[in-house]
């Protein structure tokens, strides 16, 4: 579908207004709605009927729009968001729940999910969890683990009744820009386009190694009327190559003569929609060579193995190492040792908004609109590739469906850019489904061999961790892997001597990246299970054990840092003492009458380093105060569903001293707004907020010292005055007789937070993070021996947060953290050229996850804003190995190879002596 030929007029009922259209053969509703009808609060997120981002009402059914034929429409009704929120009493009552307990994160999938949930309430309207999940269950979200979405649907009828809560610190309060993610009018990659813009489309190798030598491009474009140009290294003016770590800039714009993985670009075809989607693309004149591709580790680092770069022998990309102490002595002396290998797999981030975003040349000045996490990072790498100054580039974020980590690297930025400057029109491109699963960065598939000791007494002896990252062709972020988990490998557990050795090495699959942990979720899988394996040869009980070695304050880390407050290991585990202490007994009984399925309860601890590994990481944050007495905030930490556009503005107004609704926000843009930093690493909340702090303090400061107030006095900003109360008297601050700049700020703060950390030594030695994050989490699950299926029950997850700046916020980031550690651990496994879709990689849906009760801890960080720590990445990394705790608790059988697929599954349990 979607190929233009001859139209033909189509006329159907549109949110109760008669519409028609023209349209082509064939073409997709969803197109026709879209890019006709300009209804773009229908999402696509798949154009396969797997993911539901695009479902609408027709004749009142829920109906992915992407698989209906326009023409199947004339005649019947259909309804969208954007009308059912104007006209319909069930959606105004979902727009509120929704609002009230966080069910949309990014946004992207809520129409879906909102629609669907419309078509429930008519015919029930008061479902209970089981009809909720029934009737979304062909609705795809990767952010918020669908327990939020079923509480705001079941309690749609409710929606009269709901209190929303205060905007200070500590209260559930409802995310400052959730209104436009409920009502439709959220604006993603996709949505911002200009009508005429011109259509990019990228030409991608069929291989995962080969050379190719191109063909006359020139005659080729001749004979396809409408399309405008055809790009490929030649075009490129500065550096073909970008990349987000110096000295690994190394990933080509365009492939100049040899491919390393399949999906890497060689051209882009730009023109008029029309003509660029009726291209077959495979005419391009190209011919291929095709070489030998190394497709895991192992074979990268054969002896032979084909090199993918000269200067990195045996395909090692880079490494990292932490030592303390003498680790092979210590276990040499330990009274028990355990050792275990594990492998981990490929993991997609599967955000449901694919890359997307139109570029525009305005004023001599290129203009930059798309999905990012990191716009500044965006602009530095677009000025090396274009060879332009800085100052020349614009980069305006649009709303981010999900990125999870891999919106931080480029992808489609530099075609958009390359071809808005030649062609001086606008141009905008969309990844479809298959191609962002080809192309972007995924989670480090990694083979980990992990030795750990112990006295008789249950302490901690020795740790030996060693372990190799598939970073695929390029480096992407895998200098950062490779540093930051022998900083992690330990656990949050006291270890006097420890090695742990880490290597990225390069094969000829996707370049793996940035994905929610950096690396860190793999090494705890082997880490937490081998805890529990030693445990149990100790003879002791497995959360007995982890609090018995749980750091905590004055106890020095493996990199020799010692913290004199803030540690929250402990606390976290002995919050799931009750839980974990009811749930064996349960666990005990179940299995004592059931034979052919059995419940296991497991947990599994977690810490993480909060921002760069002892690098600067600095954000920082903008405010002022206009003539008319307007606040404003130059907010620019992305919010890619995270929160950072409620949470920012909160901290900034509690060191103001003024209403979280007093202030208006102005988001991201390299022109208007400073750099915040990337969004990942679990860093805004802490840097940015650090830095939204100081702005608050100083345009405070500077606001009481205009009327000679005192530290204590009330600020108090009403109809279009600043009023200052310093005790009985009240004073006016004059706005009028100061001079405005040349952004019209009267008073202006910009504050600057980098986080204090000190360089690692050559044994990883050193100060690499100013604060931790910690967390432990409780599975119970239950394995029906014969399929080899595991179903989680229910989590319990201990969250250390410092200070929970907003727990509606906290408890959506842990919800969605554990479905994307469930995902992680028993089905997610991406393989390049098979699972390059949403129908043959799984990520959890609405049935798969199970209640899940969050326990926010509150241990205050000295460096934390208002004490506050960051969760983002922390949140999955318990995850997987809890579940595989359980599952080992339950059966005996031990899972080496994730995800846990049935399958393997399925052979461990056979493994372990069961029939």
């Amino acid at each position: 579908m979607d190929q233009r030929t001859a139209t033909t007029p189509t006329s159907f009922t549109l949110n109760g207004t008669i519409s028609q259209v023209d349209v082509a053969a064939g073409e997709r509703l969803s197109y026709s709605l879209r890019e006709r009808l300009g209804h773009r609060d229908v999402k696509i997120g798949c154009n396969a009927g797997d993911c539901g981002a695009c479902t609408i009402l027709v004749d009142g059914a829920p109906v992915c729009a992407c698989l209906m034929p326009t023409q199947q429409a004339a005649g019947r009704s259909v309804e969208t968001l954007s009308g059912l929120v104007k006209a319909d009493s069930d959606a105004q009552a979902l727009m509120e729940s929704f609002q009230h307990h966080q069910a949309a994160q990014c946004g992207i999938c809520t129409p879906g999910m909102m629609v669907s949930a419309v078509a429930l309430l008519r015919k029930t309207p008061q479902p209970d969890q089981t009809q909720v999940q029934d009737a979304l269950g062909g609705v795809l979200c990767r952010c918020t683990g669908y327990r939020k979405i079923i509480d705001a649907v079941v309690g749609a009828h409710t929606a009269d009744e709901l209190i929303e809560a205060p905007q200070d610190l500590g209260q559930h309060t409802r995310r400052l820009d959730g209104r436009p993610k409920v009502d439709g009018t959220e604006k993603f990659g996709d949505d911002v386009a200009p009508v005429d813009a011109l259509v990019a489309r990228v030409i991608r190798s069929p291989h995962a190694s080969a050379s190719f030598t191109l063909g006359d491009i020139s005659q080729w474009q001749a004979t396809l009327p409408g399309v405008a140009a055809v790009l490929t290294a030649q075009d490129v003016p500065g550096r073909n190559a970008f990349g987000v770590i110096p000295g690994f800039i190394d990933q080509p714009v365009f492939a100049v003569s040899h491919v390393r993985f399949r999906g890497e670009a060689v051209a882009c075809v730009v023109g008029d929609a029309d003509a660029v989607n009726a291209i077959d693309m495979s005419s391009f004149p190209i011919e291929w060579s095709v070489l030998p591709a190394l497709s895991d580790i192992d074979e990268a680092l054969e002896p032979n193995a084909p090199q993918l770069f000269d200067d990195r022998p045996g395909n090692i990309m880079c490494g990292g190492f932490v030592q303390c102490g003498d680790a092979d002595a210590a276990l040499k002396n330990a009274d028990f040792t355990v050792e275990a290998v594990h492998k981990t797999s490929f993991v997609e981030h599967g955000y449901i908004e694919p890359e997307a975003g139109f570029a525009e040349v305005v004023q001599g000045r290129l203009h930059v609109h798309a999905c990012t996490q990191a716009p500044a990072m965006d602009r530095e790498a677009l000025a090396y590739i274009l060879d332009l100054p800085p100052a020349d580039i614009r980069i305006v974020p649009t709303a981010v469906g999900g990125g999870f980590g891999s919106k931080i690297d480029l992808s489609l930025q530099p075609f958009i850019a390359l071809a808005a400057l030649k062609t001086g029109k606008p141009v905008r491109m969309t990844y479809n489904r298959n191609e962002t699963m080809q192309s972007t960065t995924k989670r480090h598939p990694a083979q980990i061999r992990i030795k750990v000791g112990a006295n008789a007494d249950g302490t901690l002896s020795g740790l030996r961790f060693d372990g190799d990252f598939n970073t695929g062709a390029y480096a992407s972020w895998g200098p950062t892997v490779a540093n930051r988990v022998p900083v992690h490998a330990s656990g949050p557990y006291y270890v006097p001597d420890y090695r742990a050795q880490s290597r990225a090495v390069h094969t000829h699959c996707p370049p793996s990246g940035a994905f929610r942990g950096f690396g860190v979720p793999q090494s705890a899988i082997a880490q937490e299970t081998a805890f529990d394996l030693l445990a149990e040869k100790l003879g002791m009980d497995a959360l007995e054990f982890r609090v018995k070695n749980a750091l905590g304050d004055w106890v020095r880390t493996v990199c020799g840092q010692v913290f004199s407050q803030g540690v929250g290991i402990r606390q976290c585990l002995e919050a799931l003492r009750p839980a974990w202490n009811a749930a064996k007994a349960e666990c005990a009984a179940f299995n004592d009458q059931n034979s052919a399925v059995k419940r296991g309860v497991g947990l599994a601890s977690a810490w993480y380093g909060c921002g760069n590994t002892s690098l600067p990481n600095p954000s920082t944050i903008k405010a002022g105060l206009r003539r008319d007495g307007t606040i404003v905030l130059h907010q620019g930490a992305m919010d890619i569903g995270q929160g950072s556009n409620t949470v920012i503005p909160q901290i900034f107004a509690k060191a103001l001293g003024v209403p979280v609704s007093d202030i208006t926000v102005v988001g991201a843009d390299t022109d208007i707004t400073p750099d915040a930093g990337k969004t990942s690493a679990s860093r805004q909340t802490f840097v940015s907020g650090n830095a939204a702090l100081r702005a608050g303090e100083a345009l405070r400061a500077d606001i009481l010292r205009q009327v000679n107030a005192g530290p204590t006095a009330q600020i108090i900003a009403k109809d279009r005055r600043i009023n200052v109360s310093d005790g009985p008297p009240s004073q006016t601050l004059d706005l009028e007789r100061l001079s405005p700049d040349d952004q019209g700020y009267v008073l202006m703060a910009q504050e600057t937070y980098d986080p204090p950390v000190k360089p690692l030594d050559e044994n990883g030695q050193g100060e690499p993070y100013a604060q931790f994050g910690y967390a432990a989490q409780l599975a119970v699950v239950e394995v029906d021996i014969a399929l080899g299926l595991c179903k989680p029950l229910r989590f319990m997850a201990a969250h250390d947060v410092g200070r929970a700046i907003n727990p509606l916020l906290v408890e959506g980031q842990v919800q969605g953290g554990i479905a994307q550690g469930l995902g992680m651990a028993l089905m997610e496994e991406y393989i390049p050229g098979r699972t390059e879709n949403l129908h043959d990689y799984l990520i959890p849906t609405i049935g798969d996850i199970p209640p899940i009760e969050t326990l926010i801890l509150e241990i205050a960080d000295a460096h934390g804003p208002y004490g506050a720590k960051g969760l983002g990445e922390h949140v999955l990394i318990p995850t997987a190995p809890a579940i595989f705790n359980a599952i080992y608790h339950a059966t005996g059988a031990r899972i080496t190879h994730t995800p846990a697929t049935p399958t393997r599954l399925r052979t461990a349990l056979k493994e372990a002596g069961h029939a």
